[in-house]
């Protein structure tokens, strides 16, 4: 959901991804064809109800879970027995493939390079067959076939199963919308202005003013407006300033312009954002410590009723201080979120979510496997496109540990109540008693979402954030995918190179443009930033590898 927050991650892991690659290549792999023969040969996998499902991420494993004791027992009669990551993800793949690979199945988030390491290792089968078998894998075969042809290499083989998509891509579910301006509605009664007030950025600037002559329960001045920095929530300032701050997991926000595409940096907007940061932070209505602070730190300074006004993700801010409140008796049940304020010249904010329908997570399958059919069984259940399907792999169908309170597709509730206490004790290894929760192998639809679903809305401090997120939702910086939001490095390129130098350009001059002390300094450090993207990042050069490898994918 915070888009901007991925990039160090990504870009920390070329180095990785090279090494990675390099292994691989010199693998000594399988040919296409030889990988499609052998899987060819291995199409009925055999007899076998159990295989190996290792986990490209951390969790509590329990093999006895009561959900995968219901896999196997009953239905899909597949017995899942699941290996977790410990540590870094590409480290983990690393090691593994060069002992030989792993067993049976291996479930990832998508990238790829994972899926180039995974192909080149020779270690994996190719799949494309079992997406044209409705008879025997309906499941399989009901997967959007625009997924799957964005998958097929220059030969036309697809090296995984694509989980945790939209069932419709045309339609799809916007997501947990969490970006947006929060209001203390106890402090803004205090201030005497009311919620119609703050519609404009210089109604903000008013009652940042007036907020900051109050005081907490202690006595101290309070913190007129706050975010997380490190977390780059100040990206809903620069989406209301017009600034489109989101990917879909491309390398760099872009905004169709004209015949072109703007670039984030490139926006006048973007300057513009940073100038009215800077502007709030001189008159002390910026926490000076939002720039330093770590999550706990802000955590705890909106559990304590520290600050008045908070922009960013409501995650951040950390939902669980309002969900657990049953009523008024702490700051947090005031909090209530308010549309983005208008800004003069600003037509439309810029979108700082981008709904992908496209998969998320990519299941391989060893070409060494004995538990083919088995594999193969169990995805093709977890992929039926059912509205309910990622509920119903996540703590198995309706009528054995949950089920509808009214109708099919209406409120749910739990019916096991041993389940219940277990899942929400809040233990880790409990929780891992009942479910695997294993729904990033399954899909999702827009036509019905469970936890905006749920029958138990007590404390009532729970259902906050299922109406922030849906009204955020509506606010207007959510758009869908397109091409041009998912233009990634090239293997060896430009943007491979330099774009760990771009980040740390970005996140040194975000601290210099907002805590400048005088207009000429703003406008000095605003200065030596163009001039770092373009001696430290090589900016130009990485705008035009971006059109050149936004025009070749455009063609094929």
């Amino acid at each position: 959901m915070k888009w901007l927050g991925k990039k160090s991650k990504v870009a920390g892991a070329f180095s990785l991804a090279l090494l990675i690659l390099a292994m691989t290549a010199c693998s000594g792999g399988q040919s296409a064809s030889n990988a499609g023969s052998q899987a060819g040969n291995s199409a009925d996998g055999g007899d076998s109800k159990s295989f190996k499902l290792w986990l490209g991420w951390n969790i509590t494993v329990n093999n006895d879970s009561m959900v995968q004791t219901y896999w196997r027992e009953h239905e899909p009669g597949i017995d899942v027995k699941l290996e977790a990551t410990q540590g870094d993800a590409l480290t983990a793949l690393n090691l593994k493939l060069n002992a030989g690979g792993f067993e049976d199945a291996a479930v990832f988030g998508r990238s790829d390079t994972i899926d180039s390491a995974m192909a080149r290792s020779g270690s994996v089968l190719p799949l494309e067959q079992y997406f044209n078998m409705p008879d025997k894998y309906p499941g399989l075969a009901s997967i959007p076939k625009v997924y799957l042809d964005a998958m097929k290499d220059a030969d036309g083989h697809i090296w995984s199963i694509p989980t945790w998509f939209d069932q419709n891509p045309d339609d799809p579910w916007p997501g947990w919308a969490s970006l947006g301006w929060f209001i203390r509605k106890d402090v803004l009664d205090q201030t005497g202005m009311t919620k119609d007030d703050l519609k404009t950025i210089e109604g903000v600037e008013k009652y940042l003013k007036a907020a900051s002559q109050l005081t907490d329960a202690s006595g101290k001045k309070l913190i007129p407006l706050s975010f997380l920095s490190d977390a780059n929530d100040e990206s809903v300032i620069l989406s209301t300033f017009g600034v489109s701050t989101a990917t879909a997991g491309g390398v760099i926000p872009v905004e169709k312009q004209g015949d072109g595409y703007q670039f984030i940096y490139d926006d006048p907007q973007y300057k513009e954002a940073y100038k009215w940061m800077n502007k709030m932070y001189r008159e002390g209505f910026i926490d000076h410590e939002a720039i330093t602070d770590k999550k706990e730190r802000y955590k705890e300074k909106n559990k304590t009723g520290r600050i008045a006004m908070n922009v960013g993700g409501f995650f951040n801010m950390d939902a669980s201080l309002w969900e657990v409140l049953d009523g008024p008796t702490e700051p947090a049940w005031y909090y209530e979120t308010i549309p983005y304020p208008k800004v003069e010249g600003v037509d439309q904010i810029g979108a700082n979510q981008i709904v992908n329908p496209y998969p998320a997570d990519d299941v391989y399958i060893s070409k060494n496997t004995k538990n083919l059919n088995a594999i193969l069984t169990f995805l093709d259940y977890m992929l039926q496109p059912k509205p309910e399907q990622q509920q119903v792999a996540d703590s198995g169908p309706a009528g054995v540990f949950w089920d509808w309170v009214d109708k099919p597709l209406g409120k749910w509730q739990y019916t096991d109540a041993k389940f219940q206490e277990l899942h929400d004790s809040g233990d880790a290894a409990k929780k891992a008693s009942t479910t695997p929760e294993l729904y990033a192998l399954s899909s999702y639809s827009n036509t019905w979402y469970p936890w905006w679903n749920y029958a138990v809305t007590e404390p009532k401090g729970r259902q906050k954030t299922i109406d922030f997120s849906e009204e955020i939702g509506k606010m207007g910086g959510i758009r869908v995918a397109e091409p041009a939001d998912r233009v990634k490095a090239k293997p060896g390129g430009l943007w491979e190179k330099y774009l760990p130098e771009l980040e740390n350009v970005r996140v040194e001059y975000k601290a210099k443009l907002m805590m400048a002390d005088s207009d000429a300094k703003f406008e000095s450090a605003w200065k030596d930033f163009q001039a770092a993207l373009e001696k430290r990042a090589h900016w130009s050069e990485l705008k035009a590898e971006w059109n050149e490898t936004f025009q070749e994918e455009s063609k094929s």
